[in-house]
């Protein structure tokens, strides 16, 4: 990344998008009961969506949700690629910008499919320069999902580090929890292996799915809920969901995931 002060920061992306891909995460945000009561309290909330890629459409949407949490908030998509950056919208600004977030001051950072095409090594330094421009309180979203949507996996991330993990899935494209591990986010796909803790994690997963593989003829949601339930009994910290979801979640703490 170019020396902070010189510019937009990073490095262009593919740029890659569809409608509605990031649907997943954008359901969880806006009814996690942290990013509300952030959005809520500030004066002026600002949601930034960072390298929203070649067309501005997951940006838009992330716009209509999230101010369905607190109308006035302030979305504004960047892009590095100067190419990319289009004409404001919908009431959403858009500008050139980088991990130096442009000199803004956002609460909300939402930066999806962007690390994951840089070393592992990139990444700590990118999440310390991302929150140190971050608002106080403010967190930042670093995930990453295919291409249609359907599986998601992001890091909750704030200026005392990565907070927690959520992997998201369509209950129908999984055939067990581990098939999610292709889309995990840069910080832990290369550490998939033996001996990691997000390798424990997933197997752990899957061998509570098959537990609860009674429980199939009732559809794949309610099977993974009495697997999730299982999990927490046997010590795993899973945060319970207290609503019903369309999609399959599991959100756990960074440090049941953390590296070794």
């Amino acid at each position: 990344m170019p020396a902070a002060g010189s510019g937009p920061e990073g490095v262009v992306t593919r740029g890659t998008t569809n409608i509605n891909r990031l649907r997943r995460s954008d359901r969880r945000l806006v009814h996690h009961p942290d990013v509300r009561a952030l959005l809520r309290s500030a004066e002026r909330p600002l949601v930034v969506d960072l390298g929203y890629g070649a067309s501005p459409v997951t940006t838009l949407e992330l716009a209509r949700r999230v101010r369905t949490v607190r109308p006035d908030v302030d979305v504004v998509g960047l892009e590095i690629d100067p190419g990319r950056v289009v004409p404001d919208r919908d009431g959403v600004r858009f500008r050139r910008g980088g991990f130096e977030l442009a000199g803004l001051r956002p609460h909300l950072v939402r930066a999806f499919n962007v690390l994951r095409q840089y070393p592992e090594h990139a990444v700590a330094d990118a999440w310390a320069r991302v929150t140190s421009s971050l608002a106080e309180g403010g967190i930042l979203i670093d995930g990453t999902c295919d291409e249609l949507g359907r599986r998601a996996t992001w890091v909750t991330v704030s200026a005392e580090g990565p907070r927690s993990l959520t992997l998201a899935w369509d209950p129908f494209d999984l055939s067990r929890p581990s098939d999610i591990a292709e889309r995990l986010p840069k910080a832990l796909i290369h550490r998939n292996v033996s001996g990691e803790r997000i390798h424990d994690v997933l197997r752990r997963a899957d061998r509570a799915w098959d537990v609860a593989a009674p429980l199939a003829v009732y559809g794949p949601r309610v099977r993974w809920r009495h697997a999730a339930d299982m999990l927490r009994q046997e010590g795993l910290p899973v945060r319970p969901i207290r609503r019903r979801l369309r999609d399959n979640v599991l959100e756990i703490p960074w440090s049941a995931v953390a590296p070794r």
